[in-house]
């Protein structure tokens, strides 16, 4: 790949790559957008087969904090970071502290967080090296398991999208099906559960599936059957790329709303969403709770703060819908949108202060 083309073409600012032969570390930080401020990204772990493909990753996934942070409404701007290597075997408190050190020269350009293959025990041992990094221990003051607030921000942004697909948001009655019941899906179905929400579920961990089945009285199905059942909202909360050319005519629903990340296969699939009348809640934007809780503790964590900035996300729902209507594009474009209208909103201001500065010297 062309580093520098793709790096213009998606404007990226910064690609650092860190290596530290003592522990092993081989990392790579992206940071690509700061307009509205440093940016805040978790570090991922992760087998790649090549380092081309971990540089691909970083650079997508840094572009869609950016995207996230901005709809979230967050004062921070989007960056990633991969660690090459396998989760289980190559961890080490020298790997994690020389990484730390590699943060602490950025000197808070970026801030990091737990992702896929690490921990806050890892977040911790970066801590050591720099203050640049969120989601560790309490005992540091950090805010604890995202899950309950990420959660608590799917079930908001789910009313949002109850309100447009039906004109009203209560979900009292409304058959919800639930694909997979991890952390964060099992608190969504305590809150679904608590206002009357019929609930369906699945999951391949068929202890998971119980323990719904037992608390809120869900009804289980088979994994490949939940995209088949009649229900009001279907809710991906396990794996990304559930909306597909397989699963969009099995649907029986006038919502998607859910936790999972990326959950479009491919952005038409958002277009034949639209086509088919269903309310499509972005991902990013519906399940923004945690990172927004953890930009908390960037201020000294206020878990009322917090969970206030959380609820939010039922007015970014809602404004995303209020985009697409007004362009006459579908939800998922809409959400973009709504990002980088922020972003270009702060530059506009930004560039005008500098040029009056500069009017300000130039006239002394």
């Amino acid at each position: 790949m062309i580093l520098f083309d793709y790096m213009e073409k998606y404007d990226y600012e910064q690609l650092v790559f860190c290596q530290d032969k003592n522990s092993g570390l081989k990392a790579i930080i992206c940071i690509h957008d700061t307009t509205l401020g440093p940016a805040l990204g978790g570090t991922r772990m992760w087998t790649y087969d090549s380092e081309e493909d971990a540089i691909i990753d970083a650079l997508r996934l840094a572009r869609g904090m950016t995207y996230k942070n901005a709809a979230a409404g967050l004062n921070l701007g989007g960056g990633k970071t991969v660690i090459i290597g396998d989760p289980k075997k190559d961890k080490s408190e020298e790997l994690f502290r020389a990484f730390g050190r590699f943060i602490q020269g950025l000197n808070g350009r970026y801030i990091t967080a737990e992702d896929v293959g690490t921990t806050v025990e890892d977040m911790d041992l970066i801590h050591q090296e720099t203050r640049y990094v969120t989601g560790i221990s309490p005992a540091f003051g950090s805010s604890g398991n995202p899950s309950p607030v990420t959660a608590y921000g799917v079930y908001r942004g789910m009313k949002a999208a109850a309100k447009v697909a039906f004109g009203d948001d209560s979900l009292k009655g409304k058959i919800v099906a639930v694909q997979g019941v991890g952390n964060v899906a099992f608190n969504l179905c305590k809150h679904l559960h608590e206002e009357g929400a019929k609930l369906i579920v699945t999951d391949i961990n068929r202890d998971n599936v119980e323990r719904a089945v037992q608390q809120f009285g869900a009804e289980a199905v088979n994994p490949d059957k939940i995209y088949d059942v009649d229900c009001d909202i279907f809710a991906p909360c396990a794996l990304g790329a559930v909306i597909n050319d397989e699963t969009i005519d099995r649907l029986k629903c006038k919502v998607v709303a859910g936790a999972a990340n990326n959950q479009l296969k491919e952005e038409r699939h958002g277009d034949m969403l639209e086509q088919k009348g269903i309310v499509y809640a972005p991902d990013y934007v519906i399940n923004a709770g945690g990172v927004i809780n953890v930009a908390d503790e960037l201020l000294g964590y206020n878990r009322d703060r917090a969970m206030k900035k959380v609820e939010g996300i039922y007015d970014s729902i809602l404004k995303v819908f209020e985009i697409a209507e007004r362009d006459g594009i579908p939800s998922y474009k809409a959400a973009d949108r709504m990002a980088e209208e922020r972003i270009e909103s702060v530059r506009r201001s930004r560039s005008m202060f500098l040029q009056n500065e500069r009017s300000l010297l130039n006239s002394r």
